[in-house]
């Protein structure tokens, strides 16, 4: 859809995530790039970008308040969505459509529909160089009914830099567990906590954002008409094909059992996609396995 809009000429307001596989990651990146040629606006809907206290944190953190970027905690623990049920007049392909969260084929899984805020951010501190390769595990403990579909209920995932660095990233959707959304950063001369707006240097006093915070969805959308106005067009399109593969290569390395490099997950050649779109009949797909479903 975004790569037709850019194709007609019309800017392009892009939720997340952008894909669910490699071969989605390459044609959106093509879309990417024709938007350049075109001069077109790609905003995404990561929207902590928009946020004036995030902003305003990760700006004094890539300025070097803590120093260099040693290790990040990123934590998306949190209860369950909304499903919207079984109506016996749906087909199976509406069904997976209004429940789309619970079907890789759509959502990605949680780790890239959800938990992707959190690993945009961590890139966004990483300057938005991707990860060498990534190993993790996950599972699917307490939803297993068939009305969940095929996605897990929880992903641990480490993410290594070249430089060294490592993400730790955490995600779960259960209820009655001890929720957490936050980013932890650990930096050679300090600590951060990104939502919070916290940087605490080893020396020197601790700061906090005391600006203003308008609505950062608001705020994605304001600024896309106001680049539009100004013929100054925003493109966030490598950063945010470069989250989503992230997000994408943790499933996959939690699916498979493997350890996934970034180029294997940009060349995967694995298509999610159902053989055709139309109402009626589609497979149920299978729940990942590790050490059983194997890396394509």
């Amino acid at each position: 859809m975004a790569m037709l809009a850019i194709e007609k000429d019309k800017h392009v307001f892009c939720e997340k995530p952008v894909a669910v596989d490699g071969p989605g990651i390459r044609s959106v990146l093509k879309t990417v790039e024709l938007a350049r040629q075109k001069d077109l606006s790609i905003v995404s809907g990561l929207c902590w970008r928009y946020d004036y206290g995030v902003r305003e944190t990760m700006k004094r953190l890539l300025d070097g308040a803590i120093g260099d970027i040693v290790a990040i905690h990123e934590n998306y623990l949190a209860g369950t969505l909304w499903h919207r049920g079984r109506q016996p007049h749906w087909s199976e392909m509406e069904y997976q459509m209004r429940n789309w969260l619970y079907f890789t084929w759509l959502s990605g899984d949680h780790n890239v529909e959800q938990h992707i805020h959190s690993l945009d951010k961590a890139m966004w501190l990483m300057r938005d160089q991707p990860p060498l390769k990534c190993i993790g595990l996950g599972g699917r403990q307490v939803r297993v009914e068939e009305q969940w579909g095929n996605i897990y209920d929880h992903f641990a995932v480490v993410y290594e830099w070249e430089c060294g660095t490592k993400c730790f990233a955490f995600t779960r959707q259960m209820r009655g567990c001890k929720n957490d959304v936050e980013d932890y950063i650990l930096g050679s001369q300090g600590q951060a906590l990104v939502l919070q707006n916290r940087i605490v240097p080893n020396d020197g006093e601790p700061w906090r954002y005391e600006g203003p915070k308008p609505s950062m969805y608001d705020v994605e959308h304001v600024e896309l008409f106001e680049g539009i106005r100004k013929a100054e067009h925003l493109n966030d399109g490598l950063h945010m094909s470069y989250s989503t593969l992230v997000a994408i290569m943790g499933r996959m390395a939690c699916y498979t059992g493997q350890e996934i490099t970034w180029e294997a997950a940009m060349n995967s050649q694995e298509d999610l996609s159902p053989e055709k779109y139309e109402w009626g009949d589609i497979p149920v797909p299978a729940v990942a396995m590790p050490g059983i479903t194997p890396f394509v």
